[in-house]
């Protein structure tokens, strides 16, 4: 029996794209029709695709290959005593 989570998933977090199933995502170079009212007219930004009428959105199956992907920021506050306090 596996003992954490890694272990039961074979060493990886995210399982292997054979046993992902379908995802819906806008695809360059492809009639894409929203799964919301089925029209074709997509609104396109850097990670998303929106439909023009119904405003569905889906991401782009291109996203993670520019620029490295989604940048995640992680900010780290500290908390401070009121020894430390700010004057304005």
């Amino acid at each position: 029996m596996a003992t954490n989570v890694l272990e039961a998933r074979g060493g990886s977090l995210v399982p292997p794209v054979a046993q992902r199933g379908y995802h819906i995502v806008y695809r360059d170079h492809e009639t894409n029709y929203c799964p919301g009212c089925g029209r074709t007219h997509w609104y396109i930004g850097r990670i998303m695709a929106e439909c023009a009428f119904c405003g569905t959105a889906l991401p782009l199956e291109s996203a993670p290959l520019i620029a490295g992907g989604q940048i995640i920021r992680t900010v780290r506050r500290f908390p401070f005593s009121e020894s430390h306090a700010y004057a304005a």
